[in-house]
């Protein structure tokens, strides 16, 4: 093996580079674990002395996942059902997969003759991509009235803190008077104070199952005041006044994106419409995309276009919103 002096030199350099590299890492590393054991020892030997204890805001935490999860539990995430939150849906689970099903088996049915025997492994692809667009689109419902409704909420806790009513008369007072979702949400956090929770421990499971980040600042308001004291009302306020400002960007948002929503809405009824009219000029005409097997071809394509071409719209529209 030969080399100009150049070549070996750099090859000699770049060995003595690698090895400063690799001598630099392992000085740093021995520092930050002899900073860490520093830092460890010195709050082991100060924690007892401190006056003010360490605060901890649980509400940002997830929870803890289960190591030993049902085989039911793990079939109900596949299709996107969450068995804590059953009643939230607007229809028992078992009708809403039935009719997914009954939607999969129809597609099925229409790009048989389009995809031949590898139609059926659709069915189950289309099944579990369904219920899970059906299962989440409920759950963004709830969540979006639960958005709406919290300022209201917040601002009658606010106005009943200010003239001295107590913080849980003041959510007893919501979990009555707020419409479904939020009454109801209210309602049970009452009720687990009622049986001996404590209140902190209650707004964190408020917020774990309401699922919005406004719920988890409301958490963490309560927390702190328990903990610290502090002017709630004020707190609660600006949080209320946040909320509202989210509420109108995001309606905003909706208004500058309602031209390619009404142009999707007319890409899906158009095709609709189209082919009632033709069909109810001349039924024989149309027959043939159901009785004749190049018809069934064309129909299932131009359904699966206008589906991921309404897919697509959907999805920019959704990105395009705060």
């Amino acid at each position: 093996m030969t080399g100009t002096p150049l070549q070996w030199l750099l090859l000699v350099l770049s060995c003595l580079s690698l090895i400063g590299l690799g001598f630099s890492g392992l000085m740093v590393s021995r520092a930050q674990n002899e900073r860490a054991r520093r830092d460890t020892r010195l709050a082991s030997i100060t924690a007892p002395h401190l006056r003010v204890q360490r605060i901890e805001i649980s509400a940002f935490t997830r929870a803890p996942q289960q190591q030993n999860r049902s085989m039911t539990s793990i079939g109900a995430s596949v299709f996107g059902i969450d068995l804590e939150k059953l009643e939230q849906y607007p229809l028992r689970w078992w009708i809403i997969l039935l009719l997914t099903f009954a939607i999969a088996k129809a597609a099925q049915s229409l790009s048989s003759d389009l995809l031949g025997a590898g139609s059926l492994a659709s069915i189950p692809i289309t099944w579990v991509m369904l219920s899970r667009n059906v299962f989440g689109w409920a759950e963004s419902r709830r969540k979006q009235k639960l958005l709406h409704q919290f300022p209201d909420a917040l601002a009658m806790i606010v106005r009943s803190v200010r003239v001295g009513i107590p913080v849980m008369e003041a959510i007893r007072a919501v979990s009555r008077e707020s419409p479904e979702p939020t009454g109801p949400e209210f309602g049970r956090l009452v009720n687990q104070v009622a049986i001996g929770v404590t209140l902190e421990d209650a707004v964190m499971e408020l917020a774990r199952r309401g699922g919005i980040p406004e719920y988890r600042f409301f958490a963490t308001a309560l927390s702190l005041q328990n903990q610290t004291g502090g002017t709630l009302s004020e707190t609660l306020e600006n949080l209320a006044e946040v909320i509202r400002k989210r509420v109108a960007l995001v309606a905003k948002g909706k208004a500058m994106t309602s031209e390619a929503r009404a142009s999707a809405m007319i890409l899906a009824v158009l095709p609709i419409m189209t082919g009632g009219v033709l069909w109810a000029l001349n039924p024989a005409y149309i027959d043939l995309l159901f009785t004749e097997k190049t018809g069934r071809t064309m129909f299932g394509t131009a359904v699966l276009s206008l589906v991921l071409g309404l897919g697509t719209i959907r999805m920019i529209i959704k990105k395009s919103l705060p």
